[in-house]
């Protein structure tokens, strides 16, 4: 491990192996360093990404593509299953991954492309200098070394330790967490085409529940429930049991993963003098869905590219780099944070009748293309009320 790089990234997830491989590719040295022994293990994820969204990364490989989705359900507290076909999900749907394969090809890349990679290696403590991020302290194999780093990249997951070390307020509300479960199963009965999701205040109290196909019998079978919600004997893992158990009474269990995802809004600012933070250690998490993957990977390409032109006018001040926390912000994938927000806060709220007359009337609807902004509208074109209901927000997406 060098003394010195460009670009310092903590954490090897998609954020951090895509800001490593930007950054070798703007020409720039930089260093993954991953906590973990192993790039990709343990997933905590459930895996499912778009493949316009994957395509703007990655080509699609055979070798850590689980399944290909074709179609998609959503099944109401009532047990009514909304079907969206192939020709309404489009690109949406995409890939389910298998992310031991697909965590260490994006690193691999980065590695191939010139960055240095070290697993088992934590960061320990920033270096600061002035009150500037300067690099981390690097515990790896029994030695602490101190690497100096132009801009360090954050990219290590819900804990943030590292931000938190720098002065970030990284803190997410508890009702804000969702705790989730998810079992990889064989030998059950599923389309090995279609994700199905499974809403209701009994199955899955503000959050819901998933099964993601990896094959023609198995599948991510997951839940995400509201942190408040959880207690004994109303633990995410004991709706899923349940589930499980009257679902696919059969099946085996051969991987149990647990976890939390944050579906808050995103930190305030997600720079500092010296240091960007990527990922879900910015809470750039989708807060509707959970998911993470693409805004991982868009957050840490984008994170190297303004790094990299910081660097080549040497001014790394925070103000040089809020065009970082900026651009995303007005991007797409920044409205779509900041809308799903919305929409994850009405939808908690609702009780089951509600949310089985929502989705019924979903299923009535002539959608040419399913997204979330479609639904919105079309949902507030048959339900005018909806536009008291969801307020500013509604207006606005008309």
């Amino acid at each position: 491990m060098k003394s010195k790089y460009d670009v310092l990234v903590i954490g090897g997830g998609p954020a951090g192996a895509v800001a490593a491989r930007t950054a070798v590719e703007k020409g720039l040295t930089a260093c993954i360093v991953e906590k973990r022994s192993a790039i990709g293990a343990p997933v905590r994820c459930a895996e499912g990404i778009g493949k316009e969204a994957l395509a703007e990364f990655i080509d699609p490989d055979p070798c850590w593509i689980s399944a290909e989705m074709t179609g998609a359900g959503i099944v109401a507290p009532d047990g009514f299953e909304m079907s969206l076909s192939s020709s309404m999900a489009g690109t949406k749907v995409g890939y389910i991954l298998d992310r031991k394969f697909f965590d260490r090809e994006l690193v691999w890349q980065a590695a191939e492309a010139g960055a240095d990679v070290f697993v088992k290696s934590r960061a320990s403590a920033p270096v600061m200098e002035n009150g500037a991020v300067k690099g981390a302290k690097i515990e790896s194999c029994g030695h602490v070394t101190n690497v100096k780093a132009d801009v360090v990249i954050a990219a290590d997951g819900v804990e943030s330790k590292f931000s938190r070390w720098c002065g970030i307020d990284t803190t997410v509300p508890v009702r804000e967490i969702m705790s989730s479960v998810q079992y990889v199963m064989t030998d059950i009965d599923i389309d090995p085409h279609a994700t199905i999701f499974y809403l209701g205040n009994e199955v899955a109290p503000e959050g819901y529940l998933w099964v993601f196909p990896k094959g023609e019998r198995a599948a991510n079978v997951g839940i995400g429930i509201s942190g408040k919600k959880s207690g004994e004997g109303h633990r995410a893992k004991d709706y899923l049991e349940r589930f499980v158990k009257k679902k696919f009474p059969h099946g085996k269990t051969i991987e149990y993963i647990v976890g939390g995802v944050s579906v808050c809004r995103p930190l305030d600012c997600t720079v500092a003098d010296g240091l960007v933070i990527v990922g879900d250690a910015a809470r750039v998490v989708d807060p509707l869905t959970g998911g993470g993957i693409y805004n991982g990977m868009y957050t840490g390409k984008l994170a190297a590219t303004v790094a990299a032109d910081c660097i080549s006018k040497g001014d790394l001040s925070k103000k040089a780099l809020m065009t970082y926390d900026k651009t995303w912000r007005a991007s797409k994938m920044g409205k779509a944070i900041e809308r799903n927000y919305h929409i994850k806060e009405y939808l908690i709220k609702q009780p089951d009748e509600k949310l089985n007359a929502i989705i019924h009337s979903v299923s009535k609807l002539n959608l040419t293309e399913f997204s979330t902004l479609s639904l919105i509208k079309e949902l507030i074109q048959v339900n005018p009320k909806l536009l008291v209901e969801l307020g500013a927000l509604a207006a606005s997406i008309r």
